[in-house]
């Protein structure tokens, strides 16, 4: 007969998370490059878009442009501020620190112009007729050009 004390068990630890991976440069990339594509694709959805009679690819057109900018853009900024920017920001380097401020400012215009953007998007997706298409008409351009504003190329160009 063993005197050998058995140690209870402990309970399990509840099931958590996988931590999220930490963005490459090159997701990053394809993420910027399916943002040009969607701004692409929105420029289009606004040419065609009436007053009235919204079909249903327009409804859907609407519904897809809102998720991607709610979710993988807006995850695309953060990581761009959380992952990369602290980084160029320490490096020293006054013209690189320049670049990365203004893009810190972009993604701040480009936050407040989808605030404005995507009640007008996320209406026509869901059937209703308030939107303005001549607001949308006229704010879709200044989106699009925050975006493409070339400060990438020129970031990727410095020593």
């Amino acid at each position: 007969m063993s005197t050998a004390k058995t140690r209870p068990s402990l309970p399990r630890r509840p099931e958590r998370a996988a931590v999220p991976a930490i963005p490459t440069f090159e997701m990053l990339d394809a993420t910027h490059r399916e943002v040009m594509l969607t701004l692409e694709r929105l420029q289009q959805w606004v040419d065609q878009l009436g007053a009235q009679d919204v079909s249903e690819v327009t409804r859907t057109t609407a519904e897809e442009i809102c998720r991607f900018f709610d979710g993988s853009a807006r995850a695309h900024h953060a990581a761009e501020e959380t992952h990369v920017f602290p980084n160029l920001l320490a490096s020293g380097d006054a013209a690189l620190v320049q670049h990365v401020r203004r893009l810190q400012q972009d993604h701040g215009w480009l936050e407040e112009d989808w605030i404005e953007l995507q009640p007008q998007l996320r209406a026509v997706a869901e059937g209703y007729a308030w939107y303005d298409p001549d607001f949308l008409r006229a704010a879709i351009p200044v989106f699009t050009e925050l975006y493409r504003y070339p400060l990438w190329e020129e970031l990727l160009a410095l020593p």
